[in-house]
């Protein structure tokens, strides 16, 4: 049945593109990705495609623009080689966050990568939780949205108490994305009420709900530097809570985030393995969830022509 079938990995995260492969029960496609004296990016496809369907997995990390510029060779390499579909499978869209015109003369970025991905050879997307559910709007192509809720929920519902728990929404504008884990959950939910002064910067002051006494989950789509997660402990430490644990999607974990929250007094910070952790960023608090299976179940439907939603009914 996977005969037709080729996954390769442009890069960013050959771990999850492996796991993907164990899961389905094919090997990993060859490809040479090397750069050339003038800093240009050479990628080649080592076996045929010819009317195969294709999915290549990248994840739109740092170094972000090498790992564009892989991904989009890569689709129009695929392109040229004859394959008869390309589902470009991206595990975390960093530029989901660049999705509105929030100041003057700037880029929507979002839109400009989803355009390019077209321009480049993708046929349809695979991606997971991205940060705005506008974003889904900015491609002209099929995009299947997968979510790592339900595998997130799952573990903190084996590890703790529900009855004493209260999920955290960072700001009003992931009080949605936190409302659909608390409702999963069952358990009630708080808001922080947040301003950003800058990229790395933020205020918080007050908390809309009840914590005191009580241990928070503090939920949001991704960590990056964690200036905002920090402040949003120290801002529920004031409040009372007693024990606070952190879900989150993807774990970009840039700049002094790593240091950061080791440090804090965190019980347990849990996220997916769509962005590769290299050695250097792991710590005792940090535990890691695989989406291997849930990717690798949705690109056998994918190629079977089944429905992808169906895995979260």
């Amino acid at each position: 049945m996977n005969e037709n079938l080729k996954v390769f990995s442009s890069g960013a995260n050959t771990p999850l593109a492996r796991e993907i492969c164990n899961h389905i029960g094919i090997p990993l496609s060859p490809i040479k990705i090397s750069r050339f004296s003038n800093d240009n990016l050479f990628v080649q496809v080592q076996e045929s495609v010819r009317e195969k369907d294709v999915f290549v997995v990248q994840s739109l990390t740092h170094p972000a623009s090498d790992h564009i510029m892989a991904l989009l060779l890569t689709l129009d390499a695929l392109r040229s080689a004859s394959a008869r579909r390309i589902t470009a499978v991206i595990p975390y869209y960093s530029y989901a966050r660049s999705d509105k015109k929030d100041s003057p003369r700037i880029s929507i970025a979002g839109r400009l990568i989803a355009d390019l991905l077209k321009t480049a050879g993708a046929d349809r997307v695979l991606t997971m939780d991205l940060h705005a559910d506008s974003v889904h709007g900015f491609f002209s192509m099929p995009v299947d949205h997968l979510t790592a809720v339900p595998t997130i929920c799952d573990y903190f519902a084996r590890s703790l108490d529900l009855s004493r728990v209260v999920v955290v929404a960072t700001d009003a504008g992931g009080a949605k994305r936190a409302g659909r884990f608390a409702e999963r959950l069952k358990t009630s939910m708080a808001i922080i009420d947040k301003r950003r002064i800058s990229d790395s910067d933020v205020k918080q002051g007050l908390v809309v709900g009840n914590v005191q006494g009580r241990d928070a989950i503090i939920f949001d789509d991704e960590i990056s530097t964690g200036s905002t997660l920090v402040a949003t402990i120290q801002t529920l430490e004031k409040a009372g809570v007693e024990k606070i644990y952190v879900g989150a999607t993807h774990p970009v974990l840039c700049g002094n985030a790593v240091e950061n929250l080791k440090n804090s007094p965190v019980t347990e910070i849990v996220v997916s393995n769509t962005v590769d952790i290299p050695n250097n960023k792991l710590f005792p608090k940090l535990r890691i969830l695989s989406m291997g299976a849930l990717f690798a179940q949705a690109i056998l439907r994918i190629h079977t022509g089944e429905s992808v939603s169906a895995l979260f009914q």
